[in-house]
């Protein structure tokens, strides 16, 4: 007797067990997150993160070991009308006596006046490790709060590194908290649509919940090992709540039809492990492959990403396959009760088995099975048109002015660039040479700067000694650093084009003179310009590495060549449409009062590789889940136009809610404060809904209509004995896809009631 599939006897055990398969779970998803906790999540460091040039040069400069301390500013400004110069001073002279006496500083410098009479400043020096300082800015803050309630007749507030960095945390905490809080009564909503009662909707919820706490506690373990990232809890929760709800809906829908058509609770969930379970798996695998590629990136944000993405991906899988036979066998009929009725009477007659097969799915297929080259040609071009404007897409670090101004912090930023203008950046050089070389290397960067003033590009002072230049030695004279000013902004194209001047002309023709130096260009415009050149160059590499394995996955999956090719060419176009689509919204300004965000004219640069990955791997889950209910249709017998009617329009109702859950969820991310989350939230969205729709609804069965039985041809050697490659399971190679039906979606809608037989099907895979 041939031996069941893993996924059959793992949910039979948990069935016939369920209180202890459901104790061993708890078990397992609380000492992952008690271990967690108690080992703490340990973050990158800059030596981590260093990318390109412009992290060869923070290496450099982190050997010499500067001192450079944490500064807060304090900005005394009036509330409205002109300032009083009284009460602005006597203002200003109680935070300076008040910061002096605190342990915590080092030095108090000011007050400044503005040019125009109207702000002071206090510059405020921290004591202690600058890398710190956001954790201990708020005494300091507290201070300025106690100074404001004492003056209240000016505006007192504090800004700096310390005190901005803090409140983006806040508010990334925020936005976490409303993330959690919004995605579950959303998904919630939507299942109790799909179910049309609440245990049903809830336990989908549940496991993925207990899924993402699972992988929390983990991924603080494995931080120990690849060091983590402040998006990694994020995009945990937003991948573990769409591929957790995804996986058990797949299981509980199969169950539930299997269930209405009369199999006993054990029979039912048996079958659901062989056919949903094994779609659960497949696609667990290919999302898992899909992120593995973040590692060919060697970037230390995105092999944190992955870790966080693999192991949330990891703990569903086992989830939907263990616990979640024993909840439905434990729960039994009760898993339909404390029914909605309006709700549970339109979901009872489309998934009892007996009729009431859904009309919406069959007429929007109508066009691709009657007309399926012209419905395919319209498709793609549709697609391929929504993709083309991101073959101008920019990529760009977000900067200052991209974070969001709801904070006190950001606001007094925004008032004390206004009292105290500055414009352009600065570039970093930095060399390391032989401390015999250190009088050289001051000479070749005064030179430097002499050769750059005569450049419009650089804002320099054109004395020929370096009175007027930032040039700092380490103690040990080994590690020089100077900032060369530029007039322009750091995202515009004149800084970029100063940095290729510095690279290629001046850097060498002066510092590259020195006899054993090593030099490199930092500072922000040299970190975007190399991390868009390194996502430019990693991207290849990982998309051939996905598509690589993703195709040989598909193909031992299904037993043919040419469905794993065409997922592969599906999922490209829906990622296609999807950058478009985020390069339209978020490179101009009409959609910034929609979403609330500030156009940066770019892309986040590490968006695109991610959003790929997470792409390729989620669409995979309704790509698998509907071939294979349609490669059960035509093993059956039925002809390929027949079997992608009907294996699209039963697994419609489970597609559509999964897609409107992971919509939901990520659509949630689009409103949150910084551009990169919306960014993410906006590009994940838009392709799961065309993934959804216009990709499995139209372009997936005109295609595999086209194809007829071409769909499931593979090399003799990936054949199964049983498997003529027809696709048809019964020797005859017959499944010619040409069914004399008038409809095929007619015809497959009238034969979904009862045509599922247990006894007949060959497992996928």
């Amino acid at each position: 007797m041939k031996k069941r599939p893993l996924t059959v006897r793992m949910a039979r055990w948990s069935a016939t067990h369920p209180w202890r398969a459901m104790a061993l779970w708890a078990l397992f998803v609380a000492l992952c997150f008690g271990l967690g906790n108690l080992a703490g999540f340990h973050k990158s460091s800059t030596n981590d993160d260093a990318i390109g040039e412009a992290g060869h040069a923070s290496l450099i400069v982190d050997q010499g070991h500067f001192n450079h301390p944490a500064t807060e500013n304090v900005l005394i400004t009036a509330r409205t009308g002109s300032l009083d110069p009284a009460a602005v001073k006597a203002a200003a002279d109680d935070v300076s006596a008040r910061m002096r006496t605190r342990p915590d500083v080092t030095r108090v410098d000011g007050p400044v006046p503005a040019r125009d009479g109207q702000a002071l400043l206090v510059t405020v020096t921290m004591a202690g490790n600058p890398d710190t300082a956001a954790d201990r800015v708020q005494p300091l803050r507290d201070v300025t709060s106690q100074v404001q309630a004492a003056h209240p007749g000016v505006r007192v507030e504090e800004t700096g590194n310390a005190s901005i960095t803090r409140a983006l945390n806040e508010t990334l905490g925020k936005d976490f908290r409303k993330a959690e809080l919004l995605s579950l009564p959303a998904t919630l909503i939507i299942l109790l649509v799909a179910f049309g009662a609440l245990i049903a909707a809830g336990v989908p919820v549940i496991l993925a919940l207990s899924s993402v706490v699972g992988a929390l506690g983990l991924s603080d373990l494995a931080s120990h090992l690849i060091p983590g990232n402040d998006n990694t809890s994020s995009v945990i929760l937003l991948i573990g709540m769409a591929v957790g709800v995804d996986y058990s809906l797949f299981y509980l829908r199969r169950e539930r039809e299997e269930r209405a058509r009369g199999r006993s609770h054990l029979d039912a969930v048996e079958l659901a492990a062989e056919t949903s379970g094994h779609a659960v798996v497949v696609s667990g695998i290919a999302v898992i492959i899909a992120m593995a590629g973040l590692f060919l990136a060697h970037d230390a944000v995105f092999s944190s990403l992955a870790v966080g993405s693999i192991l949330v991906v990891g703990v569903a899988v086992i989830g939907s396959l263990t616990v979640l036979p024993a909840v439905l066998a434990k729960l039994g009929r009760w898993i339909d009760k404390l029914r909605v009725p309006v709700l549970w009477r339109l979901t009872a007659r489309q998934g009892n088995g007996k009729g009431g097969e859904p009309r919406l799915w069959p007429a929007i297929l109508r066009p691709a099975l009657r007309a399926p080259l012209a419905t395919l040609v319209i498709s793609v071009l549709a697609l391929l048109a929504l993709a083309a404007p991101a073959l101008g897409m920019r990529l760009k670090f977000p900067g200052s002015e991209d974070l969001p101004r709801t904070t006190a912090p950001m606001q007094a930023y925004d008032r004390l660039t206004a009292a105290f203008p500055s414009t352009g950046t600065t570039h970093l050089i930095a060399v390391k040479a032989p401390a015999d070389r250190s009088a050289q290397v001051r000479a070749a960067l005064t030179d430097l700067a002499r050769r750059a003033s005569a450049d419009k590009l650089f804002a320099v002072d054109d004395r020929p000694d370096s009175g007027g230049l930032d040039i700092r030695v380490s103690a040990d004279g080994r590690i020089t650093t100077m900032e060369l000013p530029t007039p322009y902004a750091g995202r515009s194209a004149e800084a970029a084009r100063s940095l290729d001047v510095l690279r290629r002309d001046l850097v060498p023709a002066t510092i590259g003179k020195v006899p054993g130096a090593e030099y490199a260009v930092g500072g922000f415009v040299a970190a975007s310009v190399d991390y868009a050149a390194h996502i430019r160059q990693k991207l290849p590499i990982v998309i051939g590495f996905v598509l690589l394995l993703t195709f040989l996955v598909m193909a031992y999956t299904f037993r043919s060549v040419v469905v794993a090719l065409t997922a592969i060419g599906l999922n490209l176009l829906s990622a296609g449409a999807a950058y478009g689509l985020l390069t339209l919204v978020f490179q101009g300004s009409w959609a910034e009062g929609i979403l609330g965000f500030r156009s940066m004219d770019a892309v986040v640069s590490w968006l695109p590789l991610f959003l790929f990955v997470v792409l390729f791997g989620l669409s995979m889950d309704y790509h698998v889940f509907v071939v294979s209910r349609i490669r059960e249709a035509a093993q059956r017998g039925m002809p390929t136009r027949f079997a992608v009617a009907h294996g699209i329009t039963t697994s419609a109702g489970t597609v559509t809610s999964a897609a409107l859950v992971m919509v939901a969820v990520f659509s949630i991310f689009a409103t949150l404060s910084t551009i990169d989350m919306k960014q993410l939230g906006v590009g994940l969205a838009a392709a799961i809904l065309l993934d959804a729709t216009v990709i499995r609804a139209v372009v997936l069965p005109s295609l595999m209509s086209l194809l007829g039985t071409a769909n499931w041809w593979a090399p003799r050697f990936l054949r199964r004995a049983d498997d003529d490659g027809d696709g048809n399971g019964d020797g005859n190679g017959d499944g010619d896809g040409n069914g004399t039906a008038p409809d095929p979606t007619a015809a497959a809608s009238a034969n979904a009631g009862g045509a599922t037989d247990a006894g007949k099907l060959t497992p996928v895979g």
